[in-house]
């Protein structure tokens, strides 16, 4: 083939754009990556979720320092302190590690990388500055997302979006976040743990509003506990922006799309402004596919990575399958974690199952008390019906881990009264997981 013609033209290098080179890759295709950006790896590996995570790390740290006393380590009275340069100098190792990663992944299985902004010429093929570029089996497109301003609060002076909010080279000393969702709270939980005075803002009546009532209160309680002013029912004033050092936005996000000339090649957008596909993720444009942020379903960056495997086995000519998005993992790496996937309790009974539910207190099983977390919550939602798992919801240390074995048993076609008869070691914080289960089914044990 030309150099300006490949199988397959992935558009983004993000954990949906990278993965669906590397996959197409290994299933025999030429592939070739276009990514504006001056590094790959998308949004997610150097703005967003992996400067999250290393910067919640070292808050994590820290409040396990401070908490050494209570299990007989000795600080000799003095405070922790927090360097954070040392903290933005770790997190830039983290993101240069795995953005690496990434490029030596492209390298190990042939995939070209070009750099530019790409966009769709009419008739389906791609555009970077002057040179276009054929794809004989598919173009996915897996530019991710922007940040959305807020009515009468643009970005600006000290107004700025959650990617900006990770790369702070100075621990402000007053915050203000706006949106209590995964992306607000993490950004709350982390700075006000490491020094700042944070103010935490949500619309809606409780912190955390898309995840399980009960789930809801238990990270609300552990909010307040770190210090963080929560305001629900509460809408940001922008007259107050100049009381603090930084106002980040938080309330969601919108699909990057003004460069791809989706209108003139044809793609057709939902109501939503999201780009319409179908279960393989094809677009209404031939051999146009789509993927991550850009379509409906949640926001997540396993989510797009999984589309991106869909999308290249599809267009190889590969029997796919098409997401249930509602048996998705939910990570939140706020303190404390939530992990949860399906339906909330409310969301079961208002879709008229016979809900039963199994809930536990991580103080329930041993390992709550001997790890220092005996109030994290456990809660199963089923159908006492089939016996079905409808979701399940986990707040406390280690829920965005604990969460994966509910999803697993669901998608195997496994119930929650299997759950409370499989075997877990001793003295495990998954034991909570069994006991939860067995709650629901009516015989819990330790509780």
């Amino acid at each position: 083939m030309s150099d300006t013609t490949f199988d397959v033209i992935v558009i983004g290098s993000g954990p949906g754009g990278y993965v669906a080179a590397v996959r197409s890759a290994q299933l025999g295709l030429s592939t070739a990556v276009i990514e504006r950006d001056d590094v790959v790896g998308g949004r997610c590996l150097n703005y967003a979720c992996i400067p999250a995570k290393a910067v919640l790390r070292s808050a994590d740290i820290l409040s396990e320092v401070r908490d050494a006393g209570e299990f007989g380590i000795s600080l000799n009275g003095t405070e922790p302190t927090v360097d954070f340069g040392a903290i933005g100098e770790r997190r830039t190792k983290v993101i240069t590690t795995l953005t690496g990663g990434v490029s030596g992944l492209f390298k190990k299985n042939g995939v070209e990388v070009i750099a530019g902004e790409a966009s769709l010429t009419p008739d389906g093929q791609v555009k970077v500055g002057d040179t276009v570029y054929t794809a004989n089996k598919a173009v996915v497109l897996a530019t991710g997302s922007v940040k959305r301003a807020l009515p009468g609060l643009e970005f600006g002076a000290n107004v700025i979006g959650t990617e900006e909010a990770w790369a702070l080279t100075e621990l402000p000393e007053t915050l203000a976040v706006i949106g209590a969702g995964a992306s607000g709270t993490e950004i709350a939980s982390a700075y006000q743990r490491l020094g700042s005075d944070v103010t935490l803002y949500e619309g809606l009546d409780r912190v955390l509003p898309t995840e399980d009532a009960d789930i809801s209160k238990a990270a609300a309680r552990g909010f307040k506990k770190q210090g963080i002013t929560v305001k629900t029912n509460t809408f940001f004033d922008p007259a107050d922006a100049g009381g603090f050092d930084w106002v980040v936005i938080a309330a969601g996000r919108g699909p990057d799309v003004a460069a791809l000339g989706l209108e003139a090649a044809g793609v057709e957008l939902t109501e939503q402004g999201l780009i319409k596909v179908d279960g393989a993720l094809r677009t209404s444009k031939a051999k146009v596919y789509a993927i991550g942020d850009l379509v409906p379903g949640p926001a997540l960056a396993h989510k797009a990575s999984d589309e991106g495997i869909i999308a290249v086995e599809d267009a190889a000519g590969h029997k796919t399958h098409p997401i249930s998005y509602l048996d998705i993992p939910r990570a939140t790496f706020c303190t404390p974690n939530v992990g949860s996937f399906g339906l909330t309790e409310e969301q079961a009974r208002e879709q008229g199952y016979d809900v039963v539910v199994g809930k536990v207190q991580y103080g329930a099983v041993g390992a709550g008390t001997v790890y220092g977390d005996r109030t994290g919550v456990i809660k199963i939602v089923g159908d006492k019906k089939y016996g079905e798992m409808l979701g399940g919801h986990i707040v406390g240390t280690r829920a965005t881990e604990l969460i994966q074995e509910l999803v697993n048993v669901k998608l195997l076609e496994g119930g929650y009264s299997e759950v409370a008869r499989m075997i877990h070691g001793h003295p495990t914080l998954s034991e909570g997981v069994m006991e939860a289960a067995r709650a629901a089914d009516g015989w819990l044990i330790h509780g």
